[in-house]
């Protein structure tokens, strides 16, 4: 069946189950809440309450110009990785006529074998760009919302004003949350495409692959550098 075995079936679905159960543990499960990318969603919320008391936001705009300008970059390069693969998906006989020059073995494969693998690495970098693309727009959106955060004067400050402050601060906060979440998700899709590529080799390369690319990126998220960073610092 598209010209698959049994083992690239079960390399296909550790894959996929490590891709989603990846994405369930650093969004969803209890031990995400101390995930680096919780930790920072904090201080996206700690950033937008800090401009309700700052009149001059010329520094805030320009670290949402640089958010933006990310997505966009990764969008564009998602539309790139993409027509690579489509190229690989056009010229299948002079591709699987080089690959059978590899001492691989199991990387010589049928035509409907190395058709369906493209297309699954095509699929990938559409999500990718789907998700750049979104989260580009939602950092417009972000955007537009810092604009609209009033500042507090503390000369004529009153408990509504601060309530409708605070409230608008938050607002931009969870739209800038959301715009992170699905930029994180298109990096995702890349990291794992890079595992994804392995199964041309064969199907316990994907397997391998996919474990590794799963503990480095589950190592920034827990155990990296820039995740100890935010941990109390030792008293002197």
């Amino acid at each position: 069946m598209l010209g698959l075995r049994v083992m690239d079936y079960i390399a296909l679905l550790f894959f996929c189950a490590c891709w989603l159960g990846y994405n369930l543990t650093v969004e969803r499960f209890s031990m995400a809440a101390s995930s680096l990318n919780k930790t920072m969603d904090t201080y996206r919320t700690e950033w937008m309450r800090q401009l309700t008391v700052r009149d001059n936001r010329i520094v805030d705009t320009t670290i949402m110009g640089s958010l933006q300008n990310g997505a966009a970059f990764f969008a564009s390069t998602s539309l790139l990785a993409l027509g690579g693969a489509l190229t690989l998906f056009r010229s299948p006989d002079d591709v699987l006529q080089v690959m059978s020059a590899f001492p691989f073995g199991e990387s010589v494969t049928t035509r409907m074998a190395w058709e369906t693998k493209t297309l699954g690495l095509t699929f990938i970098f559409i999500y990718a760009f789907f998700k750049f693309g979104w989260a580009y727009r939602i950092f417009n959106y972000a955007a537009i919302l810092v604009g609209a955060v009033p500042v507090i004067k503390l000369s004529d400050v009153t408990d509504e004003k601060l309530q409708e402050a605070y409230e608008a601060a938050d607002r931009a906060a969870r739209m800038n949350t959301v715009a992170g979440r699905h930029f994180n998700r298109g990096q995702r899709a890349f990291f794992f495409a890079l595992a994804y590529l392995s199964w041309f080799i064969s199907a316990y390369a994907l397997i391998l692959a996919t474990a590794a690319v799963l503990f480095v990126m589950w190592r920034r998220q827990f155990a990296s550098e820039a995740r100890a960073v935010f941990r109390p610092l030792p008293k002197k």
